[in-house]
């Protein structure tokens, strides 16, 4: 099975996206880049597993080093919008801007251009798909219509862009975020470990998606570390960027219509 470990790093710009340059709403989401991000980087070096962030590019331009550390870990950088920006309440010109605005910012950062893409808010709109395929993008990871990588089509006729779905079940912020506070970590954990190993079961994908500012708090990264030494504990996991998931999606006979990744 495959093991596909995404992280996004939104950091001050869901407070700066909505105006607010509070000193207090600043600083929570600055703890994910002071705080939050190194330790992930250190249990994901120790665990020797690569992941994806999914990084809008304003967080990236106020936090290059961080950015740049990514790719120094082998991990991939991927698109999440410019400022963490609301997609429904942008015009098509708007959002073709700052998607190419976005990809190209990342590009000069990291060296290399994002493959793929995680909408803001995980929205996407009638013009995403054609902004998608626009910029050549590999895969999308914001669309929750199966457990398992699938394409996506546009017309009924195949693009040859996976979707690596993603889930509420299978996201930190839900659960924890700051203010709500809904769940124990550890009922968390109970919960993702069960999506596990139904994905292991079948030989499947599991995915999760987690928050520097959210995970990266001392209670919570237990959690995370617990959840990887159980994955690391079965035999046969493959643990991959979501660009190596994409590539493998699109490598089997059939194509990511018919695909596992298995």
């Amino acid at each position: 099975m495959a093991v596909a470990l995404s992280f996004d790093p939104d950091h001050e710009t869901v407070a700066l996206r909505d105006g607010d340059t509070g000193v207090g709403a600043l600083a929570a989401g600055e703890y994910g880049s002071r705080v939050g991000a190194p330790r992930i980087l250190r249990l994901l070096e120790s665990s020797a597993i690569p992941a994806t962030f999914f990084m809008p590019a304003v967080s990236a331009l106020l936090h290059p080093d961080e950015v740049r550390s990514y790719v120094s870990g082998g991990h991939e950088v991927a698109l999440h919008g410019w400022i963490h920006e609301r997609l429904d309440q942008l015009s098509p010109a708007e959002e073709r801007e700052l998607a190419h605005r976005s990809a190209d910012a990342l590009e000069r950062l990291c060296g290399t251009r994002p493959v793929g893409l995680r909408t803001p808010s995980w929205d996407f709109t009638a013009s995403t798909l054609g902004l998608i395929r626009e910029l050549g993008l590999e895969y999308d990871s914001s669309l929750m219509a199966d457990d398992e990588p699938y394409e996506i089509l546009e017309d009924g006729a195949p693009t040859g862009v996976v979707e690596i779905p993603v889930e509420w079940i299978r996201d930190d912020y839900p659960y924890l975020a700051s203010g709500r506070l809904q769940e124990a970590p550890r009922q968390v954990l109970g919960v993702w470990k069960d999506e596990f190993d139904a994905a292991y079961a079948s030989g499947g994908l599991f995915q999760l998606t987690c928050h520097p500012h959210v995970i990266g708090h001392r209670s919570r990264l237990v959690v995370l570390e617990e959840l990887i030494a159980h994955m690391r504990s079965r035999p046969g996991v493959w643990f991959a960027t979501h660009a190596q998931v994409a590539r493998y999606v699109r490598s089997q006979d059939g194509g990511p219509a018919e695909s596992r990744a298995s």
